[in-house]
């Protein structure tokens, strides 16, 4: 049986299977099945922890069965979980995006470096050179990249936007050759951002890491907030902070429940 865990960073939840003693063995239609909120157990990401270099190397799977190189809220559950099991607090872990670092930031939290933005156009990457603080699209978003691409919106009222419509047409602009995460924030006090994330291959989401520090970073490069900034989603606070060694990430996490898939499910799902 393939045994996984159900977790959340502020209900961007996750199924994550351990696979450091026995090959996970998915395939692209297994992670669509276990996608599925009525048929299977229902993701946002799903995430494999494999033996590495360093502590765990972590492999992340979307809804629609394609890959991502980062899901920050997914690292720093994993990262919980590991420090529970080893009793250490400070951890290393590999993906596709690089080397980042996690600590226990104390009460509960726990802390992981995204690494550093990718501000180029050809590292988000975007389909032909431009400057990335203020994109030629309506609305003028902002192209930061996290090993995973983004485009921020900076609109009056967060909350009023229809993310719905507007991500999914987003999501497969033509600038943004491997599809985009969206975001829409507003600022609402001094270093305090509210943000609605739509994710590619997935949707709307209650939270995302990698998104909340693309935000994070686009508001301080266009002068709205400074490199430490809260960040208000529509399943809690994160706090981010913009840092000379890369991005740090703050905020709570929760495993929820733990699983086998049955025989049956495995074998409907080849």
């Amino acid at each position: 049986m393939i045994q996984f865990e159900k977790m959340h960073g502020l209900g961007n939840d996750f199924v994550v299977i351990d696979a450091r003693e026995r090959p996970d063995g998915l395939s692209e239609a297994l992670v669509k099945a276990i996608a599925h909120r009525h048929m299977g157990v229902g993701f946002d990401q799903l995430a494999v922890i494999e033996k590495g270099s360093e502590d765990a190397h972590l492999v992340f799977y979307n809804a629609d069965g394609s890959t991502s190189a980062a899901c920050g809220n997914a690292t720093r559950c994993i990262a919980r979980k590991l420090m529970t099991e080893s009793g250490r607090d400070v951890l290393t872990l590999t993906t596709e995006r690089g080397t980042l670092y996690a600590k226990d930031a104390g009460d509960g939290l726990t802390s992981i470096n995204m690494g550093h933005p990718q501000l180029d156009w050809h590292e988000v990457p975007l389909a032909q050179e431009m400057d990335t603080l203020e994109l030629p699209i309506d609305g003028g978003p902002t192209a930061t990249g996290m090993g995973n691409p983004h485009c921020t919106f900076f609109v009056e009222d967060a909350e009023a936007v229809d993310l719905e419509k507007l991500g999914s047409g987003f999501e497969h602009h033509p600038l943004y050759p491997e599809r985009t995460n969206v975001q829409f924030a507003s600022v609402i006090g001094e270093n305090h951002l509210r943000m609605r994330v739509w994710e590619r291959g997935v949707g709307v989401t209650l939270a995302s890491g990698s998104s909340s520090c693309a935000t994070a970073v686009a508001a301080a490069r266009r002068g709205l907030t400074g490199r430490q900034v809260q960040i208000d989603l529509d399943g809690g606070t994160i706090w981010i902070d913009w840092r000379e060694d890369g991005v740090w990430m703050t905020g709570p996490t929760m495993t929820v429940f733990q699983g086998a898939f049955t025989d049956d499910f495995l074998e409907a799902s080849k």
